[in-house]
């Protein structure tokens, strides 16, 4: 990996850290409850976080490889894609995110040096930018997407180095947005006495 990108690569790796600590303590129930996303449940926000790290990681497998890749097929694809996520049990959807991100920080962190200055054509229509920029909406994409799940994570927790970060638009104005949003969302259960052994989830 670049040198100078270590440090942004170490951010998004504490961000899913925290990621995945929140979605551990929602229980089932939870994630059929609504999220801060008007039509989006908890369930389907952890799905759109996993399928965006196979979208991304796809992007940069192009890259290393020369062939460019889209994020995905079409649009359909995708979104079929996310419903099925979301419709598997919290264990099986929990442990699908962890896997998706490590994954994505597996080719992220094989990726050689120069290739991280190459122009990646990501979505038909869309201006095609550096893939050094990857991370940067892969960080933008947990931290934005934790809070949506009002799940007790806000931005109110993000940490300086994740508010001080340049961002492109629109995701500076995404991030900006949050911040003075007063939507709630459903609480969570308390949690329930563990029975046997608890889910164990890689990280």
């Amino acid at each position: 990996m670049d040198p100078a990108l270590q440090p942004l690569s170490d951010q998004l790796d504490f961000a899913t850290q925290r990621l995945l600590g929140t979605a551990r303590i929602i229980d089932e129930g939870d994630l059929a409850a609504p999220s801060l996303l008007p039509g989006w449940t908890r369930g389907y926000v952890l799905a759109h976080l996993a399928r965006g790290a196979d979208a991304l990681r796809n992007v940069l497998v192009g890259v290393r490889t020369g062939t460019p890749r889209l994020t995905y097929a079409s649009p359909d694809a995708w979104a079929s894609d996310v419903e099925h996520s979301a419709a598997q049990p919290r264990a099986v959807l929990v442990e699908d995110v962890a896997d998706a991100a490590t994954a994505f920080r597996t080719v992220s962190r094989q990726l050689p040096d120069e290739a991280w200055q190459a122009e990646v054509d990501w979505m038909p229509g869309l201006d095609p930018f550096p893939a050094s920029e990857v991370l940067i909406r892969r960080l933008v994409e947990v931290e934005l997407h934790h809070a949506d799940l009002g799940a007790g994570y806000t931005p109110a927790d993000w940490p300086d180095s994740f508010l001080v970060l340049p961002l492109p638009e629109p995701l500076r104005a995404q991030r900006e947005e949050r911040r003075t949003w007063s939507r709630t969302a459903p609480p969570l259960r308390p949690p329930r006495a563990p029975r046997g052994r608890p889910d164990r989830v890689p990280w």
